[in-house]
């Protein structure tokens, strides 16, 4: 029961323009219709969350390259090895982000979809 007004104010702030009202211990969310309107903000707030997930992988591979860069300074690594993981580490983060631009790709076609 405590934690009514602390949800209520998450769902205001998540960003999903849905406008929670509390009854007591309950927390009602209506949820609008799915006008051409309300499909082109989903499918935005869509963009931003598969953007974000870009964001993260690039930045681990930022990291993990830094680490394979202080390795190679260690002497842990010969330079043909750091050439050759650096490869790798790009090809995953290819791979993913590519994993991620079809997952976006597929949600928007369910979002659109009347």
């Amino acid at each position: 029961k405590g934690l009514v007004s602390a949800v209520e104010k998450s769902i205001l702030e998540s960003g999903l323009g849905l406008n929670p009202s509390s009854d007591g211990p309950l927390v009602r969310v209506p949820i609008p219709a799915l006008n051409e309107e309300r499909r082109i903000e989903l499918a935005k707030v869509a963009n931003k969350y598969a953007e974000d997930a870009r964001i993260a992988a690039r930045n681990v591979r930022r990291h993990a390259m830094d680490d394979l860069k202080q390795s190679e300074k260690n002497n842990e690594f010969s330079k043909d090895e750091h050439h050759d993981y650096s490869i790798e580490i790009q090809e995953l983060t290819d791979i993913y982000v590519g994993k991620i631009d079809e997952l976006l790709a597929k949600k928007e076609k369910d979002i659109k979809q009347v």
